[in-house]
């Protein structure tokens, strides 16, 4: 006599793989995931130096506190080469602009 199959354990395994990417997903839009930055992180222009390196500048913080970094990007690492007061904001759609990034180096060139 054959014993009768029992399916609980596959059950179970098939529950727990269907649950891995639905915690994933849940876990990705709450704070602790950091799905939550509230506009903390903006990136206002980036330079490209070459095929793995760039300058970039991000800014930080909300309000008074906020700050604008210049940081220096490679594949092993990021650098904060500057930091500086917010200057006139930069429209979105241009912050990746090379042309941009340039005319706002030199403005910030001229402040100094």
């Amino acid at each position: 006599m054959s014993t009768p199959l029992d399916w609980t354990p596959l059950l179970w395994f098939g529950v727990i793989i269907v649950l891995i990417p639905m915690a994933l997903w849940l876990l990705k839009r709450t704070p602790m995931g950091g799905g939550a930055a509230g506009g903390m992180l903006r990136s206002v222009a980036a330079l490209p130096l070459s095929a793995t390196q760039r300058i970039a500048i991000v800014e930080v913080g909300s309000g008074n506190a906020r700050r604008w970094l210049v940081l220096g990007v490679t594949p092993q690492s990021i650098s904060t080469l500057h930091s500086l007061e917010p200057q006139a904001d930069v429209p979105s759609g241009e912050a990746e602009n090379p042309a941009t990034f340039a005319q706002l180096l030199s403005r910030l060139r001229r402040s100094e």
